[in-house]
């Protein structure tokens, strides 16, 4: 009754009632345990808990009485998250022969080994939002952990605060433990350090170095520029790490700086920690900021209006947490206001950022047409004929997405003005939004053209 079947009848009784996207954020990820005629739900996080506990338990209790036709006692729990089945699918291909399961949690030997850091957030691949800023660093995580590309080891992540190095590090050995690399060991430098001196004073090092050398197939350690000046522990770091290569295991480091701006490590551990792959992370472009605004909304149950992802998108270009902190500002704005999320509370909650730059100035369609048809060597006119031919076509796209964006103009005349109806525009916008995720010239384009409609937008006098 409590077996995973049963709770999949559970969900498919919720998907009726919940939103799709509210089921895939907070009721997809638990995973069900049977105790006695129970049920209890292990969530993600504690914060997870408490949204599933405010506005979901009741619903859930009535659905699981109507599965198993009778009463039947739900509580909530704490555990690691379920993973993705498309993870497994492809742990699966790279490893013939192992048998093929719904779902795949780490085995309870292996967490226990796992410090709290680990722990804490239930981080995956697949949750990590890529582009041509980070592809290389994920692209790397996912070969080391899988070890399907020897030349990563080791692999140095960098990059500023906030840009996606601790998502990465803890996605790698949350998959480093499904491909069966039980003995990981994630820490910080700060908590390398601490356990180091400890160790020391408590005369316990033979404990220590059998933990970081003999227990270990994968080290990762996060923020390694919190090294500088600790000449001691960079010197057993450098100890370590090398007996770990010799070893065959897999070292992984994160820093907010390249390898050589790490100018206060000892050259000899510089040196190492470079000597694999170094993957650098940039500010997430466009794309990516509009990717992690829609996900993030949608994790927390909210739909952002298309205007306000527009000037979200637009306004704040730094790091993901600046993405998140914004988001969590307008939500918790519309919340305790009660009203709804519409561009004036955009507005209001991007002034608390002191970075943002102000509402840029609209265009009129025939300013951004004329803009899309110089850069393609044709003429306004060609774009609003019926033509079907590609390089007619793409432009035309390409010019409808871009007068979304930066006119005022509803979709009805944005077709007029190009020669085509109100679906059609709509079909444009959804199929550009489409593409750009996977051509990466199409994506190039449309960069070069925004980067001409913004010094458009910020000529003076325009108003």
């Amino acid at each position: 009754m409590t077996s995973p079947p049963f709770w999949d009848g559970v969900l498919r009784r919720l998907g009726e009632e919940v939103p799709a996207f509210a089921v895939e954020a907070w009721l997809a990820p638990l995973v069900p345990e049977g105790q006695g005629e129970g049920l209890v739900l292990l969530c993600p996080t504690p914060f997870h808990r408490q949204r599933v506990r405010e506005r979901y338990l009741s619903s859930i209790e009535v659905h699981a009485e109507k599965e198993a036709g009778r009463p039947v006692p739900v509580s909530l729990g704490l555990g690691l998250h379920r993973v993705d089945q498309r993870v497994d699918v492809r742990a699966r291909e790279a490893r013939p022969g192992v048998a093929a399961t719904p779902t795949c949690l780490a085995a309870p030997a292996a967490i226990a080994r796992l410090g709290p850091m680990q722990r804490a957030l239930p981080y995956s691949f697949e949750s990590f939002v890529v582009g041509p800023c980070n592809a290389l660093a994920r692209e790397a995580s996912i070969a080391l952990a899988r070890g399907s590309q020897p030349g990563v080891c080791p692999l140095y992540i960098a990059g500023r605060s906030g840009l996606g190095k601790t998502h990465l590090a803890r996605a790698l050995a949350a998959e480093a433990l499904l491909q069966g690399i039980e003995r990981t060991v994630y820490t910080s430098a700060e908590s390398f350090t601490g356990e180091f001196l400890s160790s020391i004073r408590a005369q316990k090092m033979p404990s220590f170095k059998r933990r970081f050398r003999e227990q270990c197939d994968l080290l990762v350690v996060e923020d390694v520029q919190f090294l500088a000046g600790k000449k001691a522990t960079q010197l057993e770091l450098f100890h370590i790490v090398a007996h770990l290569l010799d070893a065959g295991s897999r070292v992984v480091f994160t820093a907010d700086r390249e390898p050589r701006e790490l100018t206060d490590l000892d050259p000899r551990l510089r040196s190492q920690i470079a000597g694999g792959l170094v993957a650098v992370i940039e500010p997430p472009d466009a794309r990516v900021r509009r990717e992690i605004l829609r996900q993030k909304a949608a994790a927390g149950g909210v739909r952002l209006p298309e205007d306000c992802l527009d000037r979200l998108v637009e306004g704040v270009r730094g790091s993901v947490r600046d993405l998140e902190g914004v988001l969590i500002q307008l939500v918790a704005t519309a919340s305790l206001m009660k009203c709804r999320i519409d561009r004036r509370l955009t507005e209001i909650a991007l002034r608390k950022l002191s970075d943002v730059p102000p509402e840029r100035a609209t265009l009129e369609i025939s300013q951004v047409v004329g803009v899309v048809a110089a850069f393609f060597k044709t003429t306004p006119a060609a774009l609003a004929t019926r033509s079907r031919r590609r390089d007619v076509l793409v432009p035309r796209q390409l010019a409808m997405y871009l007068c979304r964006r930066y006119t005022e103009a509803s979709l009805q005349k944005i077709g007029e003005a190009l020669g085509r109806d109100h679906p059609a525009v709509s079909h444009a916008l959804k199929h550009v939004e489409r593409e750009i995720l996977e051509r990466a010239p199409l994506r190039y384009q449309l960069e070069a053209l925004v980067e001409r409609l913004d010094a458009l937008t910020r000529e003076p006098g325009r108003s």
